[in-house]
């Protein structure tokens, strides 16, 4: 353990100060031979007095400190006065002001950063003696990443929005607080669906969500407006046709392409639900849909591919970049959206108690035919959540029935919010793919 201690240590300083190279920053407090020595001398104090209260190791620490904030107050710039004190005090703040401050903020954090990694090297010892090998592996990796990549993460940091930051911290809140403080209980009323169930859901939802919504925003930024309905289909099939259809109709370019958009967005949902499905456990009914949808979703596929080549070979200019990107460019984790959600799912479940208890299957069906017309994925969740007063076959015949009418209603879409004749082969496809549906949930 003492070895690793060393050799980690060796690694921090070697990174650590690559990466002031690198930035022409100096080396800081220290050299290599330093960072090492502070590794090893903490191992040794934590080894000597790991029997008790670790005195020893909490002084080296103190002197540590103290010795790492005389260095890093020595090493701050003088204030700087203006020459003229008259004249500083009539000026305006301007945008050299503003570059001054950048530049010595950025000097205070790049002389802070030795003080963090000689601090991290001090705590190896004990990490390593008393921690499991993968915490230890996880602080180093994160360690050399910040300073391997620190003119990666500036940029990033640039570039990204404040916003988003907030945004990050909703999904942690939704999975990481939420759903574990919820019990595992049935709601009153409602047979096994459970608080945690219903949670579960809007995070799995959130996630994929999110997921599509970050790869449109900063990954795929140009990828076409055919990439925008294969990812506005992983957040919401029926929004992404939506915003196909307006683009379409403004815009003559991403007409061309706008139907196989539209397409691969109900291809997108099918496997959505499936995936939704798998990821809940309700393994039978992701065995009993697996065919279907795997039909629906290979011919939309197909149908995507003729319409996209028919498409190119009509136009001589590139696809049309994303200017549709709009159809996942609003971030799908707002609160409100996530409790909407929640408050549907339990909403849905309850209306299929009363419906399947006074009118069995057939009730059922012609929920679905209606719920087809709304956002399906809670609809769906819920009915595969509960144990409902009708047999396996029924609910996935609902199922079905539920993305045929949603496929009817996107057909719509498609065809009064775009005014164009390219998108009717788009709606007459959504339109076959309905009368299958019911044609399979009907067998």
């Amino acid at each position: 353990m003492f070895g690793a201690t060393v050799v980690l240590s060796f690694v921090l300083g070697l990174e650590l100060h690559g990466s002031l190279r690198a930035q022409d920053d100096g080396i800081g407090f220290g050299t290599t031979r330093t960072l090492t020595l502070i590794g090893a001398t903490g191992f040794l104090l934590w080894l000597l007095d790991s029997a008790g209260p670790h005195l020893l190791y909490l002084a080296g620490l103190f002197a540590l400190t103290v010795w790492l904030g005389v260095d890093l107050a020595r090493r701050q710039p003088p204030p700087r006065t203006p020459p003229d004190p008259k004249a500083a005090s009539r000026a305006r703040p301007t945008d050299g002001g503003k570059t001054l401050i950048g530049a010595n903020f950025a000097h205070e954090t790049g002389a802070l950063l030795p003080t963090l990694i000689a601090l991290l090297a001090y705590l190896l010892g004990p990490l390593i003696q008393v921690e499991p090998d993968w915490l230890v592996a996880a602080v180093l990796i994160v360690a050399i990443l910040m300073l391997a990549e620190k003119p990666l993460i500036r940029k990033f940091s640039d570039e990204v929005p404040a916003a988003e930051g907030v945004t990050l911290a909703k999904f942690i809140l939704l999975a990481g607080l939420v759903l574990p403080l919820l019990p595992n209980t049935p709601i009153p009323d409602l047979g096994t669906i459970t608080y945690s169930k219903v949670w579960l859901a809007v995070v799995l939802i959130s996630a994929i969500s999110y997921t599509s919504y970050l790869a449109q925003a900063y990954v795929f930024r140009n990828g076409g407006v055919v990439l925008t309905g294969v990812l506005g289909g992983l957040y919401s099939s029926t929004a992404a046709t939506v915003v196909l259809a307006r683009q379409a109709r403004a815009d003559p370019e991403i007409a061309a392409f706008a139907p196989a958009a539209t397409v691969l967005a109900t291809a997108m949902m099918y496997a959505r639900l499936w995936i939704l499905i798998v990821l809940l456990g309700h393994w039978q009914d992701a065995l009993a849909l697996a065919p279907w949808f795997g039909l629906l979703l290979a011919g939309s596929l197909g149908v995507a591919a003729w319409l996209w080549r028919h498409a190119r070979a009509a136009t001589t200019s590139a696809p049309a970049a994303a200017s549709a990107a709009g159809a996942t460019q609003r971030n799908p984790l707002d609160l409100p959206v996530a409790f909407l959600f929640a408050g549907l799912f339990v909403a849905f479940a309850a209306i299929t108690v009363f419906v399947t208890s006074h009118f069995g299957a057939n009730g059922l069906h012609v929920l679905s035919f209606m719920v087809g017309f709304s956002d399906i994925d809670p609809f769906v969740l819920s009915l595969l959540a509960g144990h409902f007063q009708v047999q396996p076959a029924a609910v996935i015949a609902a199922i079905l029935i539920a993305t045929g009418s949603n496929n009817l209603l996107k057909a719509g879409y498609a065809l009064v919010l775009s005014r164009r004749r390219t998108m009717l082969p788009a709606a007459a496809w959504l339109l076959l793919t309905m009368i299958v549906s019911l044609a399979l949930a009907a067998r």
